[in-house]
């Protein structure tokens, strides 16, 4: 697993891959973001506007955030409606900055930035990022470097508006909360106790980080930054000594009902046995990418 920090990007990026040659488009694209500087202004396209110039989809994203200094932020919309005119003139002069609705992000914190949204990521932040499988970012500010600036196709997709972005987690169990859901994909935690056995089935493309503990996934080593990939599959997880705690993204509105099962002790396999029935993960890859997008 690598970062790579080019010299004109503020920004380090882990993207996550399946790995299949020839395989299906897949719908969603993980990432870590390492955050030194803070990051380019930029709004990225919904379906309808993405479709009309060639592509498959637009890009909604969330943001789960991993650690943060004290006092960095995050920007999702607008402090109040502009014009177009207005929102011309300010990013022509820098001044949008100013208009960025900013709030503080601290660890735990999850942030839904759907298509149309001006948004901006400050210093000093890890986050994991969810989002539709599309690249196409317009970027309106870019704190005096010299990379291009998309102003004209910014104006034409983004929403001049606030946005309501904060998301509070909601317990489907006491192991499992939904973080967040939108049309497009749905974020949620699973926080498993130590030394427990636990039957995930995943019937859409689903993508897992661990963010904390440690333990297998079928016949997988799971430990911190470790990505999974899954798809109509059934993997046991037998948790560590630590627990585990792991972000899980599906390809779907609401969560999934039978995504998670505690197995009795009696039913439990040892790990690696799920490759005799059949039943095995698919880690990730991941990739370095250069954040130059950001």
């Amino acid at each position: 697993m690598g970062i790579e920090n080019h010299q004109d990007s503020p920004v380090g990026e882990i993207s996550f891959d399946c790995g299949e040659e020839g395989g299906p488009d897949r719908l969603l694209l993980l990432k870590l973001l390492f955050t030194g500087e803070t990051l380019s202004i930029q709004v990225h396209p919904d379906d309808a506007t993405a479709k009309s110039m060639g592509m498959k989809s637009g890009k909604s994203e969330a943001w789960y955030v991993l650690a943060a200094e004290d006092g960095a932020q995050v920007a999702v919309g607008l402090k109040r409606p502009l014009t177009q005119l207005e929102f011309r003139n300010a990013a022509l002069g820098g001044s949008i900055e100013g208009l960025l609705d900013w709030q503080e992000a601290a660890a735990g914190d999850v942030f839904y930035v759907p298509a149309g949204t001006v948004h901006a990521i400050g210093a000093g932040l890890v986050i994991a990022e969810i989002q539709q499988r599309n690249e196409t970012t317009f970027r309106i500010w870019d704190h005096g470097r010299s990379r291009e600036l998309h102003i004209n196709q910014a104006i034409a997709v983004a929403r001049l508006e606030p946005a309501s972005s904060r998301k509070l987690p909601r317990h489907i169990t006491v192991e499992r909360a939904e973080l967040m859901s939108c049309p497009f994909f749905t974020l949620e935690r699973l926080d498993l106790p130590a030394d427990t056995v636990w039957e995930l089935t995943a019937s859409r493309e689903s993508w897992a980080l661990v963010v904390a503990g440690g333990g297998t996934i079928g016949l997988l080593t799971a430990r911190i930054g470790d990505g999974f990939f899954a798809e109509a599959d059934r993997a046991d997880i037998h948790v560590g000594p630590d627990g585990i705690v792991l972000l899980i993204a599906t390809a779907a509105s609401s969560p999934a009902i039978g995504l998670l099962r505690l197995l009795p002790a009696e039913g439990r396999s040892q790990p690696g046995s799920e490759l005799e029935s059949g039943r095995q993960g698919r880690s990730v890859i991941p990739f370095r990418s250069s954040g130059a997008s950001l």
